[in-house]
């Protein structure tokens, strides 16, 4: 007979008392909670509305692996998400999401992104040359701009003015910040639908709508072909010969825009920051790419070479992972080690917790890029998440690595950052972003 364990309860009382901290950073009141309850624990929100937190790997494995068909997507991405960016790869579910996935893939194989690295590459150091030497500088937009453009460039090659861009990165970033506070203060739901809230970002999401419609027509009434992220979209077949919908297309670049931008900017910010304050690791990756330039001006043998680069980004992801907590609902009633799920229940799996328990990570606070060494990755997969894991892993894990890997190595051939002592400050929104993320660099 199974053992039953009771998850421990949080409750509404306390939730409330803590609501205008939580609104700001969750993450202290969560680590508080998991401190005193364990790695799994119950949030009552009020109105008969719970959470179930949990920082177990072998419950993330066990959701999103080895039982992955009865824990689908929770409302927080198919409705809350979805309403400002559709139902594409990131929001849809079931029969669809398998649909689209299959669709989509073949644009994601290593062997079409080498296509595109010339492209990200350029982008890449176009951004840089916004970095000013000499004085202290919020690295964050210049990272967030370079991501953004580096997708934009992936997807519609040169066939995009500034305009646009800009007002398409406004417009995702605009809705972000909306759906955190939906999602933190969900007892003023009523007053973000009554004031028009809402509707006013839902309005923007037309907007983009509308914007990335004008360009995928001018796409297809052109006879040039750009052998981007769009073309392959376009050409794409589902098994009855039959193509996207225009809304379907839509929906899925929305989602590349949203997903394929901030979490990168994110990492790279981070890094940079973790750089500044380990200068033996910077210098270590600054001789790796100086030796690789030497060797070879091919980018993917390039790319290739930087395994102590790639070593760097991938603790960084550990330390400060951008999709910092990873969500779904039970769809039948489960149980885990002795633990009852009923149906229905909302889960929360904090990677941040994950990566940084101590039960897997030795000296687990420490900036140690050495952990990724080659041969030591299968040690870590059943503790290290930063895409995800199962058949919902991020479709994009290669072209973001892809794309960190270059930017790093842009990054530090061109500029040495200098020394900084102060701690690393975050923002916990729909992914974890840095907050005041001032450095200073100097032209090498």
């Amino acid at each position: 007979m199974i053992k039953t364990t009771k998850i421990p309860q949080v409750s509404t009382i306390r939730f409330l008392r803590h609501a205008s901290e939580i609104l700001k950073n969750p993450l202290p009141f969560h680590a508080e909670n998991f401190s005193k309850h364990g790695d799994t624990f119950q949030l009552n929100l009020g109105f008969g509305k719970s959470v179930i937190f949990s920082r177990d790997a072998g419950f993330v494995q066990y959701a999103l692996q080895k039982n992955q068909k009865n824990y689908a997507k929770s409302p927080i991405q198919t409705v809350d998400v979805a309403k400002y960016v559709g139902t594409g790869l990131l929001t849809a579910e079931g029969e669809h999401w398998r649909k689209q996935r299959k669709l989509i893939q073949p644009a994601f194989h290593k062997k079409q992104l080498y296509n595109l690295l010339g492209r990200i590459e350029a982008a890449i150091k176009t951004e840089l040359k916004h970095i000013k030497t000499g004085q202290n500088i919020d690295i964050f937009p210049i990272f967030n701009d370079l991501a953004f453009q580096t997708v934009v460039k992936s997807l519609f090659s040169s066939a995009v003015g500034a305009e646009e861009i800009n007002r398409l990165q406004h417009i995702t970033e605009a809705t972000q910040k909306m759906l955190v506070r939906e999602l933190r203060q969900p007892y003023k739901g009523w007053w973000f639908k009554w004031s028009g809230q809402i509707k006013k970002h839902t309005d923007y999401t037309d907007e983009a709508r509308a914007i990335l419609i004008k360009l995928v027509q001018e796409r297809q009434q052109s006879d040039q072909q750009y052998d981007d992220l769009l073309d392959m979209l376009l050409e794409a077949r589902y098994d009855d010969g039959d193509a996207m919908s225009e809304k379907q297309l839509v929906d899925e670049i929305l989602i590349l825009f949203t997903a394929g931008h901030e979490t990168t900017s994110s990492a790279l910010t981070f890094t940079s920051q973790l750089l500044a304050q380990h200068q033996e690791i910077q210098q270590r990756v600054y001789e790796e790419i100086t030796e690789m330039k030497a060797k070879t001006t091919d980018l993917l043998t390039f790319l290739k070479g930087l395994t102590y680069t790639k070593q760097v980004i991938e603790e960084s992801l550990r330390l400060y992972p951008p999709a910092y907590f990873i969500d779904r609902m039970n769809i039948e009633e489960d149980e885990f080690e002795g633990m009852q799920i009923p149906a229905g229940s909302r889960l929360l799996f904090s990677i941040q917790e994950i990566h940084r328990h101590s039960d897997f990570w030795e000296n687990s606070n420490t900036f140690d890029p050495s952990r990724f060494a080659e041969g030591n990755a299968l040690k870590y997969s059943s503790h290290y998440y930063p895409f995800g894991a199962g058949p919902r892993m991020c479709i994009g894990n290669n072209f973001a690595m892809y794309e960190m890997i270059l930017a790093v190595a842009e990054l530090i051939s061109t500029f040495k950052i200098l020394k900084k002592e102060t701690p690393i400050e975050i923002l916990p929104l729909i992914t974890l972003k840095p907050k005041n993320a001032f450095l200073e660099f100097e032209k090498r």
